[in-house]
This record gives structure tokens, sequence and C-alpha cells, in this order.
């Protein structure tokens, strides 16, 4: 199949030309004319990779129902999002064990995202900065807990996240970062303790500016800490978490280790109301989340296209919001070779929007489903 006439994303710039795919690309660029689907000048790009994302449309990748997986995963892919990482919170092992093998044994819908592995965001995280997370199930940072999680999942683990300053995190890190990313976050540390966490091999930081503390100029902390260390990061795009200007001085500064994530909950795509989380009980209201009865936000209700949509409308460049989206996150969890980009080879899962970021259509693995 071919898609022609179109304005593709290729190398962090657009291109006309076309792409010509099976269930993987087979040739893209200038060279891909003739005969095909006319995109209309349209732009195709990588289907968009959200690797931080709990829940949708009622369902939580927590709960470890079979039910619930397609249900996110047709939401997913209606989006623009190809691939997702299920995210589970801070619970008791058996309860993340169940969710491990609810994730292992799903089976994608043929209108479904993919699954490109798991991030546990929790249970190795500060008191202090838990945000939403249930501090009943905290626990310190332990190795041998992270291997039977992922051999529950079956070994598709892809990213975790610790608070550094905790005790045992940095053999944690040392350990862990040979098999999965470890990501910051959710934690107290200082500069020089984030830099000790880097320096033993994490590389990622969970939803940069929320759940730790603030980039001061006598105080950097993780945030300072990630830019030295070269770092990914994730951010936020909802307008909530962010102010709009953070989101641009974010992205001049972290440039193509910027990661956009929804970090949603199963409020997204669902009205305003009284839902749950790890537990606990959120409340949405006009499009915010936070926990019932405070002002902690506890994640959001947006779709990754959404937020990549919003990044935009902020004044981040398109192609470095849909790099952030795509490629960028694609590395995080070593899945580059397969997903992230349009490049001959790999997976033909790609979307097309018009020249005003509405959706088109959805490819993945070189079928329409949108």
């Amino acid at each position: 199949m071919r898609i022609v006439n179109a304005n593709v994303f290729l190398d962090g710039a657009f291109l006309q030309g076309g792409i010509e795919f099976t269930d993987k690309i087979t040739a893209v660029g200038a060279a891909v004319t003739g005969e095909g689907i006319n995109a209309g000048g349209c732009y195709v790009i990588p289907g968009l990779i959200d690797i931080h994302t709990h829940a949708a449309k009622g369902e939580d990748a927590s709960d470890g129902r079979p039910e619930g997986m397609p249900v996110m995963s047709r939401y997913y892919a209606a989006g623009g999002v190809t691939s997702w990482c299920p995210t589970t919170m801070t619970l008791k092992e058996p309860v993340l064990t169940q969710a491990m093998h609810t994730i292992r044994d799903f089976v994608r819908p043929i209108d479904g995202a993919k699954v490109a592995g798991v991030n546990l965001e929790g249970p190795f995280l500060s008191r202090a900065k838990r945000g939403a997370q249930n501090p009943d199930n905290l626990h310190t940072p332990d190795a041998e807990m992270f291997k039977r999680l992922n051999d529950a999942s079956g070994g598709i683990v892809r990213l975790v996240t610790v608070a550094p300053e905790e005790p045992g995190s940095i053999p944690f890190i040392r350990e862990v970062s040979r098999v999965a990313t470890v990501s910051i976050g959710h934690t107290t540390a200082d500069y020089d303790t984030a830099m000790a966490a880097y320096d033993a091999g994490a590389s990622h930081t969970t939803h940069l500016y929320n759940g730790m503390p603030s980039l001061l100029h006598r105080a950097p902390g993780v945030i300072a800490a990630a830019s030295d260390a070269g770092a990914t990061v994730e951010l936020i795009s909802d307008g909530l978490h962010i102010h709009p200007a953070v989101i641009r001085l974010t992205h001049r500064l972290f440039g193509d280790k910027l990661v956009l994530i929804s970090d949603s909950l199963r409020c997204a795509g669902m009205p305003d109301g009284d839902y749950t989380l790890g537990g606990q009980p959120i409340t949405m209201k006009d499009g915010r989340a936070t926990l019932t009865g405070t002002d902690t936000l506890a994640g959001s209700s947006i779709h990754l296209m959404d937020g990549l949509r919003r990044a935009v409308s902020f004044g981040v460049p398109l192609e470095a919001a849909i790099t952030s989206a795509t490629q960028t996150p694609a590395r995080v969890i070593h899945r580059e070779d397969q997903i992230g980009s349009l490049a001959v080879g790999h997976c033909a899962d790609f979307v097309v929007l018009d020249r005003e970021l509405e959706l088109k259509a959805v490819y993945i693995d070189g079928r329409q489903i949108t």
C-alpha cells in the first residue's frame, strides 16, 4: 500500500513525499510517488507512544482486569497513540503481580494500540513526595521485588521510578538499570543525590517538576541534575500540571531529551465525576483530577494527542513536539529499532493529521484502524 502527496516526518523535519508499507514500512520519502492514497498535503507522522499512562475510559492498568485492557487499548489507538506502556501505581506486591500477569497475557485487538512494555511508577517512592500514591503501599527500593514483578510481566518492564534518597536506592539503580530504564521521581532528592543516582545508571526523570523539589538557584535539585546528566525528562502537557511558559523553557533546556506523556487516569475520556486511583478517591471537575477533598493533582484526564496539540499551542515547535511524543519515548524504552520513526523496516505504525492537527487516519502494522 502507498500514501502519496503527504508531508512526511523524517529526521525531525517534514518532507514532501509518501510512504509505502505492508505491515512494515518498505519505502518512505520524496521518492514515493505515483499511484496511491492521496494525502492532499496532510502530515504523516509516527504513531504516538505514551510511556506513562495509568488508565482511561473507567479502566486502570493496575486493576488487573483482562476486560479493561482492550478498552484502554482502543481508546489510545482511536486518538493516535499506537503504542503504550501500562503504568502501575504504588500497590502491594500481590496486586502488582496480578496486574503484571494481566498485561503479560493481553492480546491486542485489531483496532487497539500495542503494549510496548510496563512502567512501574511505584512503589519505590518518597513518602514526602508521593503525590497521589497511597502511602500505605510504599516500599523501600528492592531489586528482588523488581525481579519478581518483571518475571510476572514476562520480562517486559521497561521503566521503573525510584526516589534516590531512599535506603538502598543506589544499589537498586545499579542492578535494575541493566534490564530496565530507571527513572528518578516522587523524590525529595537534592542535586548531589540525584547526580549520584544518574551516575549509578538512572537515565530518565518522571514527570519533571511534579513530585520533586522546585529548581532554586542555590538548591537546583533533580531538575538541574537531569540537565547536567543528559537524562530524558517527562512532561505532562495539559496546561494544569505545568505553566505554558515552563513548558517552553523545558523544551529549550532539554531539546530532544523531552518526552511528552499523558499520565492519564481512569477519568480520561469520561465525564466529570468521582473515580479512584490506586485505591484512593479522586474527583474530576472541568477536566482537572485531584485527590478528593484536596488540591493535590492526581495525574491528567487528557489523551497524549491532546498533550501534543497543547504543547504546540503553548509555543513548542510542531517538529519538536512530535519528536517528544514518538522518537524520544521509543528511545527511553529501548524500542527505537521498531517504533517511533518512519524508517524502512520499522512497524507501519503512523498517523495522518491535517494542518490543524486533527486526526484523519491511524495505521497500526499497516492496517487502518480509524
